[in-house]
């Protein structure tokens, strides 16, 4: 996979777009992070594409939230305290 700081994206931008379909996946950086995933699309795969991020990014929140929840020690969490505890935070939001 290709690394692209922001300079280099904002200067050589017709040859990053070139040779995007070859690389398969450019990852975005600024001052040596990761900020974006450029990932070559066309009408046909749009739909696709989407759907397959959205639920690679669902299955990691979810994941997340599992290995926040055994470091705090929550794994024997009932379903009756995880439901009172979404009542209370709807709750809280709603103030």
């Amino acid at each position: 996979m290709k690394f692209v700081s922001v300079r280099d994206f904002r200067t050589s931008s017709a040859n990053i777009w070139k040779t995007l379909p070859e690389e398969r996946e450019m990852v975005i950086t600024n001052n040596g992070k990761p900020i974006a995933l450029l990932t070559p699309l066309s009408d046909k795969t749009l739909e696709n594409t989407l759907s397959a991020i959205r639920q690679a990014r669902a299955i990691n929140a979810v994941k997340l939230i599992q290995q926040e929840s055994l470091k705090k020690g929550m794994e024997n969490t009932t379903m009756e305290e995880i439901d009172e505890e979404i009542k209370r935070i709807r709750k809280q939001s709603k103030r």
